[in-house]
Formats: structure tokens, sequence, C-alpha cells
């Protein structure tokens, strides 16, 4: 998986439910700084996130197309956490996003970096860095489940997709690239009411990166300056191809 849908999965797209959660038993030490974000609850790291309980009688396939067919654009919350492999820190941010193929993944802990889409570019900046680096949307999500949970296509058009038992209160299904890809294994998404609720990615090193999506607000109006960037600057820009 290329670096730039890892971290708007990791994330996402990100995106898209923020009003669930479960327990995942991994620790400080592991994890580095927890990552935080506000619930219901208050501030709460990525272990105590609440948990999300699916009352919609439809499979995980079902609830995905209903997703796409009927949430146009969402904002919400994210928080991620890595195991396996060498121990990473945990992060949080927020989401947004508007189909087709705009959206913006913000990571605010605990460090700051986004992601943004306008459609035709997708805008990686990395501040710590001084860089930003700009592919087109095609490029950088077309193969992925983000270009699915964003855009408007069908996930077995680059995926093989079979329907997982329920676990945690939801519904999941998993979805295995028909080409081999030299990051990802396959990528296991979880729903709950017909939104999204947690995606597992396991790479080919064995890492596995847990991304929980909280606070999720279905067919917000969102400004457009939010998938607009304009580098700072100074900032060295990088475009791939």
């Amino acid at each position: 998986m290329k670096k730039i849908t890892q971290i708007v999965l990791l994330s996402i797209v990100a995106m898209a439910s923020q009003a669930y959660a479960q327990e995942f038993n991994v620790n400080n030490d592991l994890l580095g700084n927890e990552a935080t974000f506000q619930t219901d609850l208050g501030k709460v790291t990525f272990s105590e996130i609440p948990k999300v309980e699916n009352k919609v009688k439809s499979d995980a396939r079902q609830q995905l197309s209903d997703f796409v067919k009927n949430i146009k654009s969402a904002t919400g919350q994210f928080a991620q956490a890595t195991t396996g492999g060498k121990a990473k820190p945990a992060q949080s941010g927020t989401f947004a996003f508007e189909r087709p193929g705009k959206f913006s993944w913000k990571v605010t802990k605990p460090f700051e970096q986004s992601v943004i889409s306008d459609g035709k570019l997708v805008y990686q900046y990395d501040p710590d860095l001084a860089q930003v680096t700009e592919r087109l949307v095609k490029d950088a999500v077309g193969a992925s489940p983000a270009s699915i949970l964003f855009g408007t296509g069908s996930l077995e058009q680059n995926f093989t997709v079979k329907t997982l038992p329920e676990k945690d209160g939801m519904v999941w299904l998993r979805a295995t690239p028909k080409v081999a890809d030299a990051g990802m294994s396959h990528i296991d998404i979880a729903f709950a009411n017909n939104l999204p609720a947690e995606l597992r990615i396991l790479d080919s090193f064995g890492q596995t990166t847990t991304i929980k999506l909280r606070n999720f607000k279905s067919n917000a109006a969102v400004s457009a300056a939010t998938f607009h960037f304009t580098a700072p600057a100074g900032v060295d820009r990088v475009r791939l191809n």
C-alpha cells in the first residue's frame, strides 16, 4: 500500500464513523505517548474509546453499499494504533470528506501531519520536514478502500471481498487486493448502523494498524476551504507522478 493510502486509511476514510469504540489491549510502553480525543466522556485515550453497537440487521457488504449510497459528506475524529514489529506512538486527529474524492485527514497528536484532497490532487504535508508531496487522486487512492469510502466506485473492482463473522458488536468484511500489494496483506472493515466504525490493516511486515472512527456527523455541510491546501512559504514541494 502506498504511504499516502496508509495515512488516509490509518485515519479515514481515516474516516468515516466516529461514534463507537471498543477496548484495545495495548499499553503505553508499546504505544509511546497515548493519543487522545474528545468524546461524550471527555478526553479519552485510545484504549478507553467507548464501544459501538450495531443495531442494523444487514451484513457488512450491504452496510458498505448503503454508506456509499446515502452518506455524501461527513466530519469526525479518528484514533489509530499499530501493534507488532517496531513500536509506534498512537495517533489521533480529525477527518472530513465530500464525495467524490474530496477529503481531509489531519493528525493532531502526537505530531501534526495532513493529507488533503481537493478532488484532483492529494497533498501530504509534514510540518516537521517542511515538505509537501503532491500526486493525482487516481494515483493516490484509486485502488484502495479509501476510494470506496470517499468515492463512488465498487470495492470488488480491485479487491476480493468476503463477509466475516460478527465480532465486538459489529459486522465485518475483509478486502484483499486482487493484485499483490507490497505494503498491505488485507484490510478488515467493521460497520455499525450503516457507518464504518473500525479498520484493521495487516501489512506485509506483520504489523496491524487499528483505526477507530468517532463523533461521526453524516451529510454535514463542509466548508470548501477544508479541501483546499496552500503550502506555507519555504516548504519544499515534491510532485509524484
